[in-house]
């Protein structure tokens, strides 16, 4: 039933690997041995350090499941669209916890940035223009018992709709019309961020649907490092491989090479001690005398070692299934072969090979997650992307992770 109800369009069935859009995200040289390769610096990359998505799509989600969801999760976005602009706070925030920060907890550790030195309105922070009196309140208690002047942007929109007076709590019990409404009816970018008493510091989880705020619409958020975030990402360089050789699209399944010979393959919900919350790397074979193209690895105690004659295959000659839950029918149900290296904020897939050169490129996919009241989380197969990400040439480094 859901399949026929949740549309979307994506084409994520050829990659254009484009090596230098991934020139400028920060690395560190990381070693191990005489092997050594470009590691991520995840204390400069940041949301807005990414990427662009090469591919285009969108997800419309019906109204029925809106209202179970308690906010709207649909979107499109285009090719060369930047990340921070298509994920939704609610898409990983099991990930990364943004959902507890507040914006003077931003302001701490975001890089700085060139440029404009104008201080953001409340137009700038996004989430406000769904917030109504009555959600403020419950998000903030403390204004219930200022005067409507006290709030310069709740008194504007009491007297533009009928009027209110006393603190806002009384303003609200004696005008419940005007309690239900939006924020976005006023001019949101004649008030600083300062006008609601307690805004900055209040965490961003606690106000009315904020998963469906956009990272760029959050100040500053786009710019805190990933290992600044309240749960930083994991580096992945615990578990480590050896580029041996790379294998291209003349390869095929073998029926032999079964799913204990890779380490890439679906998410599935549920790691490998039994935590139903958790998330893993489940290992899939390319299914036999189907294309196959992949990166075989070595492993620093050679043949005795686990990851030796391990294959990564290509995301691009092979689809898996993805996601859980309702949205589990998105795309078809298919994601990109990948890993988990970094943690479930996004999926690493390698997107082509080139024998001549020896080398691999890869991609970082993303998903759409929703977790609606009382229930539990569904999610997106990864499908969003792919964002270009480091590549790696034969004889170096693969950082692999732990695959959850």
């Amino acid at each position: 039933m859901m399949k026929s109800k949740l549309f979307l369009l994506t084409a994520i069935a050829s990659f254009v690997p484009l090596s230098a859009s991934v020139a400028q995200t920060p690395t560190i040289d990381y070693s191990q041995g005489l092997y050594k390769t470009a590691a991520p610096d995840w204390s400069k990359i940041t949301w807005d350090t990414l990427p662009a998505v090469q591919q285009p799509g969108f997800l419309k989600i019906p109204k029925n499941l809106i209202s179970v969801f308690g906010y709207d999760p649909s979107r499109s976005w285009t090719a060369g669209q930047k990340v921070d602009s298509v994920v939704m706070l609610g898409d990983a925030d099991d990930a990364f916890k943004m959902s507890a920060l507040s914006l003077k907890a931003i302001d701490t550790v975001a890089l700085p940035t060139t440029g404009t030195t104008t201080k953001p309105t409340l137009k700038d922070f996004g989430l406000i223009q769904w917030q109504t009196p009555k959600t403020l309140v419950k998000a903030m208690p403390e204004l219930s018992n200022l005067s409507l002047s006290e709030v310069p942007p709740l008194a504007e929109l009491f007297s533009k709709n009928g009027g209110g007076g006393g603190t806002i709590s009384q303003s609200i019990a004696s005008n419940s019309q005007v309690a239900n409404l939006t924020l976005d009816k006023i001019d949101l970018s004649k008030y600083s961020l300062n006008s609601i008493p307690g805004l900055t510091k209040t965490q961003l989880g606690k106000f009315e649907a904020w998963q469906q705020a956009y990272v760029n619409q959050i100040p500053k958020l786009s710019q805190v490092p990933f290992d600044k975030m309240p749960q930083p990402i994991s580096s992945g360089i615990d578990v480590v491989g050896i580029a041996s050789v790379v294998l291209g699209t003349a390869e095929k399944g073998d029926a032999k090479a079964g799913n204990d010979y890779f380490v890439s393959g679906s998410v599935v919900r549920g790691d490998a001690y039994g935590n139903p919350s958790g998330e893993r790397t489940l290992t899939v074979a390319c299914p036999p005398d189907k294309e196959c193209s992949y990166l075989e690895m070595g492993d620093f105690a050679d043949s005795e070692g686990s990851l030796y004659g391990k294959r990564w295959a290509s995301g691009s000659s092979q689809q898996v299934k993805g996601g859980y839950g309702i949205l589990a029918a998105v795309n078809g149900g298919k994601e990109p072969t990948g890993r988990l290296v970094y943690g479930s904020g996004f999926k690493v897939a390698l997107t082509g090979v080139n024998e001549s050169l020896g080398t691999a490129d890869f991609g970082l996919f993303f998903r759409i997650c929703a977790r609606p009241p009382f229930q539990q989380k569904t999610c997106t197969p990864y499908f969003i992307g792919p964002v270009p990400w480091l590549p790696v040439s034969e004889n170096d480094l693969v950082i692999v992770g732990t695959g959850r």
